[in-house]
């Protein structure tokens, strides 16, 4: 029990440091940190202050949105105040039987917060309002009108522009925990899954990688986080994938490949990211999304295959079985790519590949 418990925390301390380490986390996010930007830079975000609301957290929107128009209502009842004094209209003050206020039933700070939240938000229960008697109050209620429109429509635009943002629309498209190696049709080839789980299509998808490694130049220049081109295709192509049902898509590892000289014994020795790339329009909103995961070396199995996932039932409708999805099974492979393309017959199973322990054929039934 006690050998368990600190397997279970070694894990944990690994999977932590692994989480640390990686650019791009799986569901997307970039782990990066910008140190010494300089004062004058922070202004540019002031600047472009309608991204950066977008870009804010929930919880600072709501605090925006609450205190904007709390502060709208409090500073304009100051000023309703104000004018309600200076006129004589406060019940302190004792204004004569036949004087005339600025704003009916406005006697003190109270109604004038009351007087000023009805004017902004148009409520209008009858019992305040203002008179003729003062030109400025006549002014001023034009003015917070004005404002009030300001911050409705802001602060509205505001929350459909986050509500409707295209990372939102990422969360529906689904890529394979596990990246496999595996023969396909004469060739070796490194192949993911990714799916899209909505019905509605993702409109010209194309598909990408990047391979991200530290490389050392012949003259001594270190390069942290260099970038290879990665290719993905299908037999149709790499470019407007009819993404209607799942995709396996894969990379000829060749000689141009960057994993050609790596072998099923040094590929968890390696220290890369492969981070892929899925970009596409919603056919919904017409609106461009990126869909971003990544994969390091302990998340790439040598020498196994996905699980079909599509069948096809008795009525002739398509289906797809997301159990299967992130599941793979072993398959004869070639010790390293040289082997493959040199060595015929030399395509043995893997026998260092991580094996998937919750590994189950169903049958789908009908």
């Amino acid at each position: 029990m006690v050998f368990g418990i600190r397997k279970r925390i070694q894990d944990h301390l690994v999977e932590r440091r692994i989480r640390r380490t990686r650019l791009v986390t799986k569901d997307g996010h970039c782990n990066i940190e910008f140190g010494n930007v300089k004062y004058g830079n922070h202004f540019a975000f002031l600047v472009d202050f309608w991204t950066t609301f977008v870009e804010f957290r929930w919880r600072f929107v709501l605090f925006f949105f609450i205190a904007s128009f709390t502060l709208s209502w409090f500073i304009f009842s100051l000023l309703w105040f104000w004018i309600a004094r200076n006129n004589g209209d406060l019940t302190w003050q004792n204004p004569p039987s036949n004087h005339t206020p600025c704003m009916w039933n406005v006697y003190g700070l109270t109604t004038a917060f009351l007087f000023s939240l009805e004017t902004q938000t148009t409520i209008g229960y009858g019992v305040r309002a203002v008179t003729p008697q003062c030109p400025g109050a006549v002014a001023l209620i034009i003015i917070q009108t004005l404002i009030g429109a300001l911050i409705h429509c802001f602060m509205c635009g505001i929350i459909v522009s986050k509500i409707s943002l295209p990372k939102k629309r990422a969360k529906t498209i689904s890529f394979s925990e596990m990246a496999v190696i595996c023969p396909k049709k004469d060739f070796l080839c490194l192949m993911i899954r990714v799916a899209n789980l909505r019905k509605t299509l993702m409109i010209g998808s194309q598909i990408y990688g990047k391979l991200l490694r530290t490389t050392v130049k012949p003259d001594g220049e270190t390069i942290i986080m260099d970038q290879v081109n990665i290719e993905f295709m299908m037999d149709a192509g790499k470019d407007n994938l009819f993404f209607v049902c799942p995709l396996t898509l894969y990379h000829v590892i060749d000689k141009t490949s960057p994993f050609f000289e790596m072998a099923v014994d040094t590929l968890r020795k390696q220290e890369f990211e492969l981070v892929v790339f899925l970009e596409g329009t919603a056919e919904t909103t017409s609106s461009a999304c990126q869909v971003r995961t990544s994969f390091i070396p302990q998340e790439i199995m040598w020498g196994y295959n996905f699980l079909p996932i599509i069948s096809r039932s008795k009525e002739g409708k398509y289906r797809v079985d997301f159990s299967n999805f992130s599941k793979v099974v072993s398959v004869a492979t070639a010790h390293c790519a040289y082997c493959f393309h040199n060595i015929m017959g030399h395509h043995l199973p893997s026998i260092n590949a991580i094996d998937n322990v919750g590994f189950e054929v169903i049958d789908i039934l009908e």
